[in-house]
């Protein structure tokens, strides 16, 4: 698919997921879609969770009357397929996308890259390459934001590339509780505490695939869509400010953030307060 011209208000923000369905809330801001699973050029979305995850970042709320609207509903999106029909990827898979993206992405104008993706490992060294290709899209300038996981309580749960210490790692606020205690949390592999946020993620409703051709809408729950909510607000603070630097968004964050009362390697700085946020 051929990169639409770059033009419109919005921040554009890169996905990493399962694809894209071309909802109607979509209309128009998909500047580009690039397949790394089966090679095709238009957007599609045979599992739904990138659709799902673009809906929470970027849904207009065309279809559903305004009723359930993304965050940044006026960013351009780049979407990265890195993961198949049943929302499995593999490693090499990813890091040829992190590199597409190292060299495609000032001719796209991406400022935030959204990570909605996670896998564990037995040991620091497997997780090196996923962690030096994040770390590489961080030190070129972009606001890199990615899941915590959802393999808690466990310490030492938060996923790969989530784990990095330089990204903006993302729990969920509402999976904390005992009866649905999963948000991965720190220490990483190399002792950071993570994450670094947590935000609302649980029976979230956003945009999802349709097969009558109809708008549709549906519930999933999960730090994947506590992260959208993050990057889709770090979009709005860029479209106010857009000479904020990475470590000057993350800052924000942490300043912005409510203590929960839980341990730093559980809640981060604490809960993303959005509203406080997009105040500075």
């Amino acid at each position: 698919m051929k990169a639409k011209k770059l033009t419109g208000r919005g921040i554009h923000v890169a996905v990493l997921d399962t694809g894209i369905y071309p909802h109607v809330d979509f209309e128009g801001r998909i500047l580009k879609f690039a397949d790394f699973v089966s090679y095709k050029s238009q957007p599609y979305d045979e599992n739904g969770h990138g659709t799902h995850v673009c809906g929470i970042l970027a849904g207009s709320g065309r279809g559903c009357h305004y009723q359930y609207r993304g965050c940044a509903p006026e960013c351009g999106l780049v979407v990265a397929k890195v993961l198949d029909q049943y929302g499995n990827g593999k490693k090499e898979v990813i890091l040829r996308a992190f590199q597409w993206l190292l060299y495609e992405y000032q001719r796209l104008g991406v400022r935030i890259v959204n990570i909605s993706v996670g896998t564990t490992y037995n040991s620091p060294r497997e997780q090196k390459g996923l962690l030096e290709g994040v770390d590489a899209l961080w030190d070129a300038g972009l606001v890199v934001v990615a899941a915590a996981g959802n393999q808690g309580p466990t310490p030492g749960s938060v996923t790969a590339p989530g784990s990095s210490k330089k990204i903006i790692t993302v729990g969920s606020s509402d999976m904390l509780t005992a009866h649905r205690d999963a948000s991965g949390r720190g220490p990483t592999g190399e002792c950071v505490c993570k994450p670094d946020v947590v935000a609302p993620g649980y029976q979230v409703m956003s945009c999802i695939p349709s097969y009558d051709g109809k708008p549709a809408y549906g519930k999933k729950s999960g730090t994947s869509m506590s992260t959208p909510y993050v990057s889709g607000s770090i979009a709005q603070m860029l479209q106010k400010d857009p000479q904020l630097t990475n470590v000057e968004i993350k800052m924000l964050l942490r300043d912005s953030a409510t203590d929960m009362g839980y341990p730093h390697n559980v809640q981060g700085w604490g809960l993303f307060d959005r509203e406080k946020f997009l105040k500075f």
